[in-house]
């Protein structure tokens, strides 16, 4: 690595939601992230919610410093809502998984992938696929309110896998 990525952090995944409170509850709700900063741009008619892990104790209460600490996190998932998409009945996005392909999925690690799933199960969550279905066992995708897929895993179960 050179010197002039000393410092780099990959900081956030975006991805674009219709309906912001829709999104915050999956997000919260089901996979326990946390709401760790709100910014709303109101000449751009569009608000930025960045969703993490990471306790909501440590967030600055400042908002120039909660910026500057949100925007120095690594793995943060950045949900971005451009304002009146939530009333338009037609509106919907590209979750890259249908033709066109492009974007896949994000990822989250979980302790235990059947057990989360179990969870999901009771939450009426959408899956994509469970972790039992198809060639590659142990591994689950779910989606969110706008049909993004996300994939459960497990580290070591994989690892596992890997390693054969």
């Amino acid at each position: 690595m050179g010197t002039h990525t000393s410092g780099f952090v990959l900081n956030q995944t975006m991805l674009r939601v219709k309906d912001a409170q829709a999104s915050v509850r999956f997000y919260s709700e089901v996979l326990g992230m946390n709401l760790l900063a709100r910014f709303d741009f109101e000449a751009g008619r569009f608000s930025l919610f960045f969703m993490g892990y990471e306790d909501v104790a440590s967030v600055p209460a400042d908002p120039a410093e909660r910026a500057r600490w949100v925007f120095s996190r690594p793995a943060l998932l950045e949900l971005t809502h451009n304002w009146g998409t939530e009333n338009d009945s037609a509106f919907h996005y590209h979750n890259g998984n249908i033709e066109p392909r492009g974007f896949g999925h994000i990822g989250v690690s979980v302790p235990d992938v059947e057990a989360a799933c179990e969870a999901f199960t009771r939450l009426g969550v959408d899956f994509v696929k469970r972790p039992n279905d198809g060639a590659m066992k142990g591994i689950a995708f779910i989606r969110d309110p706008d049909g993004y897929w996300i994939e459960i895993l497990s580290g070591a179960a994989l690892a596992r896998i890997v390693a054969t």
